[in-house]
């Protein structure tokens, strides 16, 4: 999943409320907003990756560069 909605970061939101009130979650609950948490950060990797993929370095005499892969980057 590259992309989350707004449907999912609403249902994100309202299970960390819960989960601050004395109710708390229930394990099915608990699960839910594990795979949603995963769902969400996979899509900002995503998203921040092709950011950075997209991004081209302009120096002070005019030349255009992209930028490079450092070799210390953790891809998951």
């Amino acid at each position: 999943m590259s992309t989350i909605s707004s449907e999912q970061i609403a249902r994100i939101n309202e299970l960390a409320k819960k989960s601050r009130t004395e109710e708390g979650l229930t394990p099915e609950e608990r699960q839910e907003q594990a795979e949603l948490r995963n769902a969400y950060i996979a899509a900002f990797r995503t998203s921040l990756k092709s950011q950075l993929d997209n991004t081209v370095v302009i120096e002070p005499d005019g030349t255009r560069h992209k930028l490079k892969q450092e070799s210390s980057f953790r891809a998951n």
